[in-house]
């Protein structure tokens, strides 16, 4: 194939991605396709009013009845403006992208010059060749960073409903907490109460009210903690919801899910991490890119400015002189050796980078498990041993109180013990949550659904 006709066929080629456009989703429905698939929501651009109107009906729609979790996260995915705001990094991606495949203007100087009576025109028109060359290239590297945005964008969004399933697990776990810590201060209140009248009557001494009241103290204290931790703990999901006005005042639930039946089995817990966490994905794109950044640097290593003119030079009462121009840099001083070791530096750098993120999230994945097993066991033992032996107990306790064989302050401690049983319980079972939201943090999407079992009464 001759040179000509190998030009031509760059230049149709050039011309054919000059006619791509910016599509009317983004890009962004990829992204939205990963939260359909690894969190089972839907996610969405607010791009209009009419957007925004839909939007605020979803949020009020979700907070007619107590919030739950799928409910918390599905608000922050669409409602939290730092997250919305990271969603149109994937337009602007795409915007490079498509701008990359078109070709640059052509330039037109016209120059007019007299000299006495003579007259002299210069027109021409310029175009930056080398740009016609490299644009393919490109454009390929601009499609790799268009893919990497949406890896980054669908990380974000991944965190972000990861730290909304945290901080609603803390938030009901501390409205549990103080409806506990609340039941606690009144009997604790009726228990000082009692032993006053006891002592009063002689029947109960000094040191016994006092032990009483400081018990009662207490219990007033750990209720003025729950309460503070709870507002806390609520204006955290609340701020990650995007939540404000008269949309703060929604309902939590009284207490936590209820502990599965059974933990998940994942003896492939290694593999699933490296194969589906987004972070693992972004850093191997970044890899990509620069390796193919790494291959324009030594394509245009020798040619930095490479531009075609078309000159048009006339004078008055001569002929029309045309021709051309060729404006080259010449490689005398810069041989660009310094910008071929820097793209192998920052390859280099994007290798490592990629092998030890693998590493790290093999070791993340085998911890993470670790703890959610063993956050379950001792939620269970909570569950299966612990509560209802203090029930027993308390049953017990009871029994003999009624039959005058255990004095009032045996009935007493035996309420501090259940107290300190079920605080517990609710924290394990707080843990064993936290711990599940993090191996699916670790793994990068959800686990398979476990059957959930019915709590043990509490006492």
């Amino acid at each position: 194939m001759n040179h000509p006709t190998r030009l031509t066929g760059l230049l149709a080629a050039v011309l054919a991605t000059g006619c791509a456009s910016v599509t009317p989703d983004g890009g962004f429905d990829s992204v939205a396709q990963v939260a359909r698939d690894r969190l089972g929501k839907d996610v969405r651009i607010v791009r209009n009013d009419a957007d925004q109107r839909a939007l605020e009906g979803l949020v009020a729609a979700r907070l007619q009845a107590p919030l739950q979790a799928d409910d918390a996260v599905q608000i922050a995915l669409v409602n939290n403006r730092t997250l919305q705001a990271s969603y149109w990094d994937v337009g602007i991606a795409q915007a490079d992208l498509v701008q990359a495949g078109r070709l640059r203007n052509p330039s037109f100087t016209f120059q007019r010059t007299r000299a006495g009576g003579d007259i002299e025109i210069e027109r021409s028109l310029g175009f930056n060749f080398l740009a016609v060359l490299t644009a393919p290239l490109a454009q390929r590297i601009e499609a790799r960073r268009f893919e990497q945005a949406k890896f980054l964008v669908a990380g974000q969004m991944l965190q972000h409903a990861t730290a909304t399933k945290r901080a609603y697990v803390e938030a009901v776990a501390a409205v549990q907490d103080v409806a506990y810590a609340r039941q606690v201060d009144e009997a604790f209140q009726l228990s000082s109460e009692l032993t006053g009248r006891m002592a009063k009557a002689g029947n109960s001494s000094q040191l016994d009210l006092a032990r009483e009241q400081a018990f009662q103290a207490d219990a007033a204290a750990a209720l003025a903690r729950a309460q503070k931790n709870a507002l806390s703990t609520r204006e955290t999901l609340t701020r990650l919801m995007g939540l404000s006005g008269t949309h703060t005042d929604y309902r939590l639930p009284d207490r936590l899910p209820d502990l599965p039946g059974a933990p998940v089995d994942l003896p492939d817990v290694e593999n699933i991490a490296l194969r589906e966490r987004v972070d693992i994905q972004a850093a191997q794109w970044r890899a990509t890119q620069t390796a193919a950044a790494l291959g324009l640097t030594r394509a245009t290593r020798f040619i930095n400015v490479l531009d075609l003119d078309y000159v048009r030079n006339s004078k008055s009462g001569e002929t029309t002189a045309p021709g051309y121009a060729v404006t080259l840099e010449l490689a005398l001083f810069d041989w660009g050796t310094a910008r071929v070791a820097k793209a192998e530096a920052l390859y280099m750098q994007q290798v490592n980078q990629v092998a030890q993120a693998a590493i790290d999230a093999r070791s993340e994945a085998r911890q993470v498990y670790r703890d959610y097993r063993s956050a379950y066991d001792l939620a269970r033992h909570y569950r299966d041993q612990i509560i209802p032996l203090r029930k027993k107990i308390s049953d017990e306790t009871m029994l003999r109180y009624n039959g005058m064989l255990m004095s009032v302050f045996d009935l007493l401690a035996d309420a501090r013990a259940q107290a300190a049983a079920v605080n517990g319980s609710i924290a394990a079972q707080k843990e064993f949550w936290i711990a599940h939201i993090n191996l699916e943090a670790a793994l990068g999407g959800r686990l398979p659904p476990a059957s959930a079992s019915p709590q043990k009464g509490q006492p």
